[in-house]
């Protein structure tokens, strides 16, 4: 099967390094730079267990577990019992406030993540938590919490009683990856998935300050992929992120994950293939490719397949385990950015063992779209020693900063068209596992990069959890 691709030099690993299309900065603007301000403890017993090569207190993928909103940030997490536990502090402040919001975590799995969203129109806190293709644990403060933070007192009276479902709204039986994003008139969405790995459809919900609406799924898992190795017909797109950007529009990278192994060159990789790319600009009610033709509708018939054009701006096939779910950030001009990872071409046309192959020899890239709407992709010159996920950020000049596993940070400047990429912390002091959570509304609020980890341990041993706080330039 043929497909237009944008990027397709990149199936054998090749990597393109251009200079050009930094849009809006300036030879003016200052580079990218961290300067560690502080460290703080959420819990110095936090649950430690590893699954799937995570934590459940630390996938990157999280959206969100630690966020800033009108001058307090927040965090969530497990504690060595198990019990799910919301935290807040004044922004640049030392002391936590917690509460437990009466759920327990019913299984030692790293995708039963918590996730916050925060609805503006009515100033509510919303957690889901626990779900990994099954069903899910829903909390949500009452209205004006978020609105006052310093004239509402920080306890369980705040929060609701836990739900399996979302105010009476049932979604699925079979329910992962929740990701909550604010839309521009207020309103809160939660993007998640329905059925299983390699067999799932991304969906949408919508919560208006009093209602909330199913609005329905938009990818499908069906249609054929051929590889040179095999055919698979099922299938799930797994989401880099999802998020608007200052115009309003709706952003989403992705890859696709086969349910079928033959079109792998090796059974110990991982059929992941391809980094694509959608966007809406109706509160994603439909979908298009980068072209801007419609290929999805929200709850409609037509559905985002693998088997639309236009889709794949990084084509690369099932052998150089590609991660999924990695990450995005949209710049200043609304423009979308993202990163991905996999082990390039020059170290073999086929990986046979996921985890230790991306260790040795995984790299991450830049994938950007320039001001001149082409996409281009640079190779972050940092040995990931890892297989796990790296969070991209962009701060207030659009510099871009890559936090890689272990709490690792490099930076690349926009002036140079994100050439420059180098080291600008190495991660010495932290001790943290792998992935780490980064606050993405706290960069907008107040230049500083927040970034959560947990101090590695061994076996269940609970280990702690930290904030670690880094300023921007000014």
């Amino acid at each position: 099967m043929k497909r237009r691709t944008l990027l397709g030099a990149a199936l054998a690993g090749a990597v393109m390094t251009p200079a050009l299309g930094a849009g809006t900065a300036r030879a003016a603007d200052p580079g990218p730079s961290v300067t560690r301000t502080g460290t703080t403890t959420l819990d110095s017993q936090a649950v430690f267990f590893v699954s799937y090569d995570g934590l459940v207190n630390n996938n990157s993928f999280q959206k969100n577990g630690l966020l800033t909103y009108k001058g307090y940030q927040y965090a969530v997490w497990y504690t060595a019992d198990k019990n799910a536990v919301v935290g807040r502090r004044v922004l640049g402040g030392s002391t936590w406030s917690t509460v437990q919001v009466g759920h327990t975590l019913k299984a030692s799995d790293s995708h039963n993540v918590i996730s916050m969203g925060v609805s503006k129109v009515d100033g509510r806190l919303h957690l889901n938590m626990d779900s990994h293709s099954d069903g899910f644990t829903y909390v949500k403060s009452v209205a004006g919490l978020m609105d006052n933070p310093s004239g509402l007192s920080w306890t369980a009276s705040r929060f609701g009683a836990p739900q399996s479902t979302l105010d009476g709204l049932a979604l699925t039986s079979q329910f992962t990856y929740p990701q909550f994003v604010s839309t521009p008139d207020g309103k809160l969405q939660l993007s998640y998935r329905v059925a299983i790995s390699g067999n799932g459809r991304n969906a949408l919900a919508e919560y208006d300050g009093s209602t909330w609406t199913n609005l329905g799924e938009w990818s499908s898992s069906t249609g054929t992929y051929t590889s040179e190795h095999g055919s698979s017909t099922a299938r799930n797109m797994y989401l880099h992120g999802i998020d608007y950007d200052v115009n309003g529009r709706l952003h989403s990278f992705f890859t696709w994950r086969e349910q079928n192994g033959a079109v792998m060159c090796s059974s110990g990789g991982i059929t992941n293939h391809d980094t694509g790319y959608v966007y809406s600009d109706d509160r994603g009610r439909t979908w298009r490719n980068n072209a801007g033709t419609v290929v999805g509708t929200t709850g409609g018939s037509d559905k985002v397949a693998v088997t639309d054009s236009g889709l794949v701006i990084d084509a690369l096939n099932p052998d150089h385990s590609l991660m999924n779910q990695e990450s995005q950030a949209t710049d200043s001009a609304g423009r979308p950015h993202a990163i991905i990872s996999y082990v390039p071409g020059r170290f073999g046309q086929c990986t046979t063992d996921y985890v230790s192959d991306r260790t040795a020899n995984g790299r991450a890239f830049h994938v950007r779209k320039n001001a001149s709407g082409t996409w281009q992709k640079t190779e972050i010159p940092v040995v990931l020693g890892s297989s796990q996920r790296t969070r991209l950020v962009l701060d207030k000049y659009d510099n871009a900063y890559a936090v890689f596993p272990f709490g690792r940070i490099a930076g690349a400047s926009a002036a140079s068209g994100y050439t420059d990429w180098k080291i600008l912390f190495d991660g010495s002091g932290l001790n943290a596992f792998g992935e780490v959570v980064i606050d993405e509304m706290r960069i907008k609020a107040d230049n500083v990069l927040s970034v959560m980890y947990q101090e590695k341990s061994s076996g269940t041993t609970p280990s702690a959890l930290h904030v670690v706080d880094f300023a921007l330039p000014a």
